[in-house]
């Protein structure tokens, strides 16, 4: 198992005369619940990372308790500038009026970062958490595999996204995600049963034992499980981490190496990472690219902005333009918002918004950022809730509804 440690030194923002720092918070809603003792957290392992008292631990530590593979940073972090002063935040919620402060009050937020264009407004951390703490992505990740996949087929290395997926990865022929076009994998449309329901027995349970918990073989063999088609591909949405994990294969396939090294080469090092990353991996060496990376909160943001700049920082064009433009469209009738889901659409591997043209990446227990591309304007948000379905995600959103744009 690689561990990295901590990233050191002085945080690389440009500090404006008067301007606040990060605001730490040693203590945070329930704080005994989560682990919290006089001396700090309870210890996490690989036997009790999801049990209540070890989630603090465990989702700032996790590159520590899995197999992990470095995302490296840049040589020269990007610089991003801070606000002389919080904003005053309010939105509304359940008919009441709200606080950023009675957010953080009621919800077991680990890491705040709000930022628009390349200057942080709003960075806190509760539980004990510092800025030098690498936040577990769940979910989150799908989006930045996605990306992968739109700068592989820049590259000609993944010639079109229908292609099917065993073109890549020959350990699939003659499986039904074998035989699914990449489209169709992208927007959770492959039509093969997979069920995700965070009850410890179900299908993403099995996955997750095969890959980044590290109790089977990992590699192909864990998604080739699922092997039985209810519609043909490209008929409805239906969220099911395999897909992303089918496509992580694919990646590795097309290019030829670890798809951590290639985020640190086309995304991480370009956009000014801070700090080194990690990826989880199974047994057979691949990224759980459904889930589990790990970042500090401000190379998050960095991300999120990158983004928000149709995949430019700078005079450098990271992503490609016409790909982030895709990946947050709602593509067909069935992905638009409030049909794949009550509230959100779905792109590739991006959850899309239904006011106005924004999009965001998901993860379960609260992980969540939120992009408004033409406001330029973005939040990070890790958190630690007791429930893989995320209760609080709704008020995260009023939260970011109600900034100033």
């Amino acid at each position: 198992m690689l561990a990295l440690a901590a990233c050191a030194g002085a945080p690389p923002t440009e500090r404006l005369d008067g301007a606040a720092g990060p605001r730490f918070n040693p203590s945070g809603p329930e704080r005994e619940a989560y682990g919290g003792t006089l001396t700090g957290f309870a210890r996490a392992t690989a036997a009790n990372f999801w049990q209540t008292p070890y989630l603090v631990d465990s989702h700032s530590r996790f590159d520590e308790i899995f197999p992990s593979r470095q995302v490296a940073k840049a040589a020269s972090p990007s610089p991003l500038r801070r606000a002389l002063a919080e904003p005053q935040i309010g939105y509304r919620f359940a008919d009441l009026p709200r606080t950023l402060d009675d957010y953080l009050a009621r919800h077991p937020t680990t890491g705040l970062l709000i930022a628009r264009g390349d200057t942080i407004l709003v960075e806190r951390y509760q539980y004990d958490r510092r800025d030098t703490h690498r936040f577990q992505s769940w979910s989150m990740a799908k989006t930045v595999t996605s990306m992968l996949v739109g700068i592989a087929i820049d590259e000609g290395r993944i010639k079109s996204i229908d292609d099917r997926a065993d073109a890549y990865v020959p350990e699939l022929r003659g499986t039904e995600y074998g035989r699914t076009p990449l489209r169709h994998l992208l927007t959770m449309s492959s039509g093969v049963r997979f069920i995700e329901e965070y009850t410890g027995t179900d299908d993403v349970s099995k996955l997750a034992r095969d890959t980044f918990i590290n109790a089977g073989g990992g590699g192909a063999p864990a998604v080739a499980q699922f092997n039985t088609r209810d519609v043909e591909p490209g008929k409805r949405y239906y969220y099911a981490s395999s897909e992303t994990q089918v496509l992580g294969l694919v990646l590795r396939g097309a290019i030829g190496r670890p798809v951590a090294e290639y985020l640190s080469e086309k995304i991480w090092r370009p956009m000014g990472a801070e700090a080194d990353a990690a990826w989880s991996i199974d047994r057979s060496g691949q990224e759980s690219t459904f889930c589990c990376l790990s970042a500090v909160l401000r190379d998050y943001a960095r991300f999120a902005l990158l983004l928000a700049h149709e995949g430019r920082a700078g005079d450098r064009q990271i992503i490609p333009r016409a790909w982030v433009a895709a990946a947050t469209t709602a593509s067909a009738p069935y992905l638009q918002p409030q049909v794949a889901t009550r509230y959100f659409g779905y792109g590739y591997q991006t959850w899309i918004f239904p006011e106005r043209r924004g999009f965001g990446l998901l993860g379960v227990r609260g992980q969540a950022i939120f992009v408004d591309p033409a406001a330029k304007l973005v939040m990070v948000h890790t958190a630690v809730r007791k429930s893989a379905r995320d209760p609080g995600g709704a008020e995260a959103i009023a939260l970011f509804n109600g900034l100033p744009r």
